[in-house]
């Protein structure tokens, strides 16, 4: 049994992996920006363990997890959660760009920073889920393509990093994926939002599962999933 600490647990992609690591008996331990949605998830994945912190104030993070009880042992840390807000540069307001970089970049680094203790203990994975947006920006977009791009830098440089303490590295980018955040990207865009003509979040939970059951004489890098059909 291994143990994952995964953000972003309660809807879409981070709902998928985590129902599938619970459902074979895999330790989770979920990120919850209160208590509150704390209670909810537990409820959800019952025996699964809950950590409060706000991935919007990442700076606080530290102070949060002094208060509670962190895993002795992480196998993987599973960057899932994000935000997104579009428009132009023209537009776009400071206050919605400190937002996506805070959630889609310095909370995960800072989660990172906090749990490499575990991970080089374990010699376990990190495993960031970016965006096509990670790797071309286009109009609109550019607040959440930079937060993405630097995760990117973030992935690459830490790889490097790490790979002397036997720490993966996985960066997963997917397409565009049926889940509340891709409901609101519609609404922003003012199209019509049809769940079904994107990639199902159980289809990209197949993949990151792939990647972390990955014997240990190899390392999926960079993995890009892409609506089929």
């Amino acid at each position: 049994m291994s143990t994952y600490v995964i953000t972003g647990a309660g809807s879409g992609i981070g709902a998928a992996v985590a129902r599938r690591l619970h459902a074979r008996g895999d330790d989770l331990v979920l990120l919850a920006r209160d208590a509150g949605r704390a209670k909810e998830l537990a409820a959800a994945l019952p025996g699964a363990r809950t950590l409060v912190g706000d991935l919007a104030e990442p700076d606080r993070l530290s102070w949060a997890f002094s208060h509670q009880t962190l895993p002795e042992r992480v196998d993987a840390l599973l960057h899932v959660a994000g935000v997104v807000d579009l428009g132009t540069v023209g537009e776009l307001s400071l206050k919605s760009w400190r937002q996506q970089i805070d959630v889609n970049l310095l909370a995960p680094a800072e989660l990172t920073r906090l749990f490499l203790p575990q991970l080089r203990t374990a010699r376990g994975q990190v495993l960031f889920v970016n965006s096509g947006a990670g790797l071309s920006a286009s109009p609109q977009w550019a607040a959440y393509a930079a937060s993405k791009h630097g995760l990117k830098a973030l992935a690459d440089s830490l790889r490097a990093e790490e790979k002397e303490n036997g720490v993966r590295v996985t960066t997963v980018y997917p397409g565009r994926t049926t889940s509340p955040m891709q409901a609101k990207v519609h609404q922003q865009e003012g199209k019509e939002y049809d769940a079904t003509a994107w990639i199902d979040p159980e289809s990209v939970a197949t993949t990151i599962l792939t990647a972390l059951d990955l014997p240990r004489d190899a390392v999926v890098t960079d993995l890009m999933v892409r609506p089929g059909g």
